[in-house]
């Protein structure tokens, strides 16, 4: 036993949270969250990534520590016309899609095989809406939002995983320096609501399946590359089992998808929180606890957070979410055979089409798709 370890894992925690929960913010406000729903959905998320970390640390002996789907966040925070109760039962399909793929190996298989390309397009898609409103933040507020934006880019050449942290709280310095910020409220349990789902087919199809497919191809299947990036082998039918069934518990709670961490992992594997791999996953029980206290006291979190002026949250948001748009784009137009398709999956999910009241990421989807359908039709054809 090492400090590291404690460190790592305390870290992980902070870095995790801070630097994405804007987003789940973002989220909720999208859907018409209430104050209460807003706080428990960050504390049902919370206690998933308790739960699911330390079982999962524990019983495989692994570093497996896992996450929100902060994609998926962005995913939901891009849709309009979605009420929290419809929100919840699209919460509960892709949590069902995900304890499908790990009960048939053929439906994981499936998920496997679709192109690289066209997924990251659509999640570069989605992202791209975060992005963007950073300079519509900068417009309204450029006190507040350009030293930020400035601080950020030189942050990010030191360390990456920091950077949104860092920023973060020198936004919140600087938005109480400039009197944007009220009082910040003393600290408070926090409290669970329970919300009655709504099957809304159009939502199932346009936020549930999205949801599910991002969260497999931008964290779980990301996730595992870096366990196995850091020499170990990812238990993936366990893993997508207790984060599946996790998710599938605390949807009613408000709360999204839960998912095997990828970024915050790396934090937790490799050589910096134990010299000795076969100890480092004494990280997950440390991790766990860190989201322990944070499922405690999520409430007040999100009383300070929303206390905080709106652009403030908008650019901490796109910032948190410009390193995961890079990589998505960058991936979706990697490969030239793809690239077309690739594109028209971006396009079509950045243009908000919203047909038979299904969200544009599906379409994006299923153009890009279509379109590399139609390429392989040709070369067949040609041959």
């Amino acid at each position: 036993m090492r400090s590291s370890i404690v460190i790592s894992a305390f870290v992980a925690v902070v870095v995790g949270f801070g630097g994405s929960v804007a987003v789940v913010l973002a989220a909720t406000k999208a859907v018409g969250a209430t104050e209460l729903e807003t706080a428990s959905w960050i504390g049902g998320l919370c206690l998933a990534m308790m739960a699911t970390s330390g079982f999962l640390s524990v019983r495989h002996r692994l570093p497996v520590v896992t996450a929100w789907s902060t994609p998926g966040a962005a995913l939901i925070a891009a849709t309009n016309g979605v009420n929290m109760s419809s929100a919840v039962g699209a919460f509960l399909v892709a949590a069902a899609l995900v304890l499908a793929t790990a009960a048939f190996r053929s439906l994981g298989a499936l998920v496997e095989k679709l192109p690289s390309a066209i997924a990251s397009s659509m999640l570069a898609g989605v992202l791209f809406t975060f992005v963007l409103e950073i300079f519509g933040a900068l417009q309204g507020s450029p006190a507040l939002v350009l030293p930020l934006v400035g601080g950020f880019m030189v942050l990010r050449l030191i360390s990456p995983a920091w950077a949104v942290l860092l920023v973060l709280i020198v936004g919140i310095m600087l938005a109480q320096g400039l009197g944007m910020i009220g009082s910040i409220p003393a600290l408070g349990l926090s409290e669970f609501t329970l919300i009655h789902p709504t099957f809304d087919p159009a939502v199932l199809i346009g936020v549930g399946v999205p949801l599910y497919l991002v969260t497999m191809a931008s964290q779980n299947l990301p996730g595992a590359a870096v366990l196995r990036a850091a020499g170990y082998h990812a238990p993936m039918r366990s893993i997508l089992t207790v984060t599946g069934l996790a998710s599938l518990l605390t949807a009613p709670l408000g709360a999204h998808t839960s998912n095997l961490a990828a970024i915050t992992a790396s934090i937790c594997t490799g050589p910096d929180a134990h010299p000795d791999p076969s100890k480092r996953w004494l990280c997950g029980p440390f991790y766990a606890l860190g989201y322990g206290f944070l499922a405690i006291f999520g409430a007040s979190v999100v009383a300070v957070f929303t206390s905080f002026p709106e652009a403030l949250i908008l650019t901490i948001a796109g910032l948190a979410l410009l390193g995961p748009f890079v990589g998505a784009i960058g991936n979706g137009l990697a490969e030239e055979r793809h690239r077309f398709a690739a594109a028209v999956t971006f396009v079509v999910t950045v243009s908000g089409i919203g047909l038979f009241g299904i969200g544009s990421a599906f379409w994006g989807l299923l153009a890009g798709l279509a379109v590399l359908g139609l390429d392989r039709l040709k070369t067949i054809i040609v041959r």
